[in-house]
C-alpha cells in the first residue's frame, strides 16, 4: 500500500543521515505507518496535546532520574518525547542474534583472562592491554564464576549510520543502567496512545523483569531446588540510578538492600530481616567494583561488604556483574571484540564494530593528531558522554587540550570518525524536526541468553548534537519492534 507522507511533506530530513521513520522519499518507512496515519489524522496540534498528556503521566508516575550540577543533586522528569522509534521484527531478529553473540563472546574473553590468558598467550589481544588496565582487578584471578559467565547483564549502545546498517558503539558490562525507563516509557505511551497500539502489532517490553529474575536465580550456589534469596545492592537514595535501583527490585518482587542491610559470617552473605538473618544467595550490585568489599579493593569504601569477595570466591555468593567483569567495559578492548568473537566461537561478527584508532599504537596516533577536527576521541573508561571530543564542533583549545592529553597518556584514548547518526522525528517546540539518536538493547547471560526486544532509545534534544546523555540534556523514545513477519 501507498505510505502516508510524513506531516505533509514538511518534515526536513537531514543529508547523509539514516531516518528511523522517514524515507528519503518523505513517506513513512513500513514500522511507521500507523504513526503516520495518526499525524495525517490529527496533525500538530493533537501531537502538541499528547505531550503534555505524557509529561503529566511521567510526573503522576515519579518517573525521574538525578542530575548532578554544580555540587548538588537535582530530580529531573524523565525526557520522553511523544514520537517513538519504530524498527522491524525481522530487522531486530538480526540484530539480537548478533548481540547475544558479542555478550558469550565476551565472557569466554573475560573468563579467559582470570584464568589461562589463552588469548593474552597467543598475541591476539596484547597482553599489556589488560595487565595495565586499571580494570584487571588481582582479587578475581583464579574465578570462574557459574556458567562460567562475568558480565550477566550487558546494555550494548548500538548507532545506525547513513545507510541505516546497526553498528555497535560500545559495550557497557559493569553496571549497565537504563532499563527500567525503557520499561516505562513503554507504560506511559500506552496510557497516551491506546489507538497507536490497537492500529500496530507491538512487540511488548514487559517480559524483562521476569527474564532478569529468573537469569539471576540461574545463578543461586543453592541449585534450583532452594528458592533463591535474590537482593538488590544499591548506594543510597542519592545516587543517580536509585529510581531504577528501586523499580527493579520491586518488579521482580525481590529486597532492595543497602550495604548496611548485609553482612558476612561463617563463609556466607546475610541480609538482616525482621524475622533474623536470611542467607543471600545472589547480589544483583549497582555499586561499582572497587566499592564493593573493602578488604578487597578500596580500604575506604563506606558502600561495600567487608570479606564478600572471599565468600565469592568459595563459590558461596553469586555477585551480577561479577567483580572483574569491567574488564572488557573499555573501549581500547573494544576494538578487539572482533577478533574475539572469531578466537572464542569461530564466527564472524553479526555486528560491526565502529572503525576505531588506538592511540597507544604510535602510527595510529599519529594519524589521531593531525586529523583531531575530523575525529571524535573518548576515554577508555569513561561514561556518560563525559570526557568525549567532537573534533569538528570542538574549539582549537578543546582540540590542543586533548592533544596533550594523548600524548600524556595515550592508552587511555581511542579515535572513532564522526558518524552521521540516525535521526528520527522529534517534537520541538511544537513542529516535528530531525534530531539524532541511539539504542541501548540489554542482554542478559546466566544459564540461558536473552535480548530485550529493543531497548532505550536516547535522543539528543538539541537541534545538531550528537549527545544523548540524559545526563547532558538528552531525551528518550519508546523503541517499538513492529512485527512484520505476519
Amino acid at each position: 500500500m501507498s505510505l502516508e507522507n510524513f506531516t505533509g511533506g514538511r518534515y526536513p530530513l537531514l543529508k547523509n543521515c539514516f531516518d528511523e521513520l522517514v524515507a528519503t522519499d518523505g513517506s513513512a518507512r513500513p514500522p511507521a505507518s500507523a504513526i503516520a496515519r495518526f499525524i495525517a489524522k490529527h496533525g500538530d496540534l493533537e501531537l502538541c496535546k499528547r505531550q503534555l498528556q505524557l509529561n503529566q503521566t511521567i510526573s503522576d508516575m515519579g518517573v525521574c532520574f538525578t542530575l548532578y550540577a554544580d555540587g548538588a543533586n537535582i530530580d529531573r522528569a524523565w525526557p520522553l518525547d511523544v514520537i517513538p522509534r519504530t524498527i522491524p521484527s525481522s530487522e531486530w531478529q538480526r540484530t539480537s542474534a548478533g548481540l547475544k553473540q558479542r555478550l558469550a563472546a565476551l565472557n569466554l574473553f573475560i573468563d579467559d583472562l582470570y584464568n589461562e590468558q589463552k588469548i593474552l598467550k597467543q598475541g591476539i589481544v596484547p597482553a599489556e592491554l589488560i595487565l595495565d588496565s586499571k580494570n584487571f582487578l588481582a582479587p578475581c584471578q583464579g574465578v570462574s564464576p557459574i556458567h562460567g559467565v562475568w558480565a550477566n547483564i550487558c546494555g550494548t549502545d548500538l548507532v545506525r549510520d547513513e545507510h541505516g546498517q546497526f553498528l555497535v558503539l560500545e559495550d557497557n558490562l559493569r553496571v549497565p543502567s537504563g532499563v527500567s525507563y525503557m520499561l516505562e516509557n513503554r507504560t506511559v505511551m500506552k496510557r497516551v496512545f491506546p489507538e497507536l497500539f490497537a492500529d500496530s502489532t507491538i512487540v511488548p517490553v514487559d517480559d524483562y523483569p521476569a527474564q532478569l529474575w529468573q537469569m539471576l536465580a540461574s545463578l543461586s550456589p543453592r541449585g534450583e531446588h532452594v528458592p533463591p534469596c535474590i537482593v538488590v545492592l544499591t548506594p543510597g537514595i542519592y545516587n543517580s540510578a536509585y529510581f531504577e535501583h528501586s523499580f527493579l527490585a520491586q518488579q521482580m518482587g525481590v529486597e532492595l538492600a543497602e550495604n548496611h542491610d548485609l553482612f558476612v559470617e561463617d563463609d556466607r552473605v546475610w541480609l538482616k530481616t525482621l524475622r533474623g538473618k536470611r542467607q543471600v544467595d545472589v547480589i544483583y550490585r549497582r555499586i561499582d567494583d572497587i566499592f564493593i568489599d573493602p578488604q578487597a579493593f578500596r580500604p575506604d569504601s563506606v558502600l561495600g561488604i567487608p570479606g564478600l569477595i572471599a565468600v565469592w570466591r568459595k563459590g558461596l555468593v553469586a555477585i551480577a556483574n561479577a567483580p572483574g567483569s569491567g574488564v572488557a567495559d573499555d573501549k581500547v578492548i573494544y576494538s578487539f571484540v572482533p577478533k574475539i568473537i572469531q578466537y572464542y566461537l569461530g564466527e564472524e561478527p553479526l555486528l560491526q564494530n565502529v572503525e576505531t584508532y588506538l592511540c597507544q599504537d604510535p602510527l595510529q596516533r599519529s594519524f589521531v593528531l593531525a586529523n583531531l577536527d575530523k575525529l571524535v576521541v573518548k576515554p577508555a573508561n569513561e561514561s556518560g558522554g563525559y570526557g568525549i571530543l567532537i573534533g569538528p564542533r570542538a574549539s582549537q583549545s578543546e582540540r590542543d587540550e586533548m592533544a596533550m592529553a594523548i600524548k600524556a597518556n595515550p592508552r587511555n584514548f581511542i579515535a572513532q570518525p564522526t558518524l552521521n547518526l540516525s535521526t528520527a522525528p522529534t517534537l520541538c517546540e511544537g513542529m516535528l524536526e530531525p534530531r539524532h539518536l541511539d539504542l541501548r538493547p540489554f542482554i542478559l547471560q546466566g544459564a540461558e541468553l536473552y535480548c530485550s526486544t529493543g531497548g532505550l532509545s536516547r535522543v539528543a534534544l538539541t537541534k545538531g548534537s550528537l549527545v544523548v546523555n540524559s545526563s547532558q540534556g538528552g531525551g528518550s523514545k519508546d523503541t517499538w519492534i513492529i512485527n512484520d513477519e505476519g
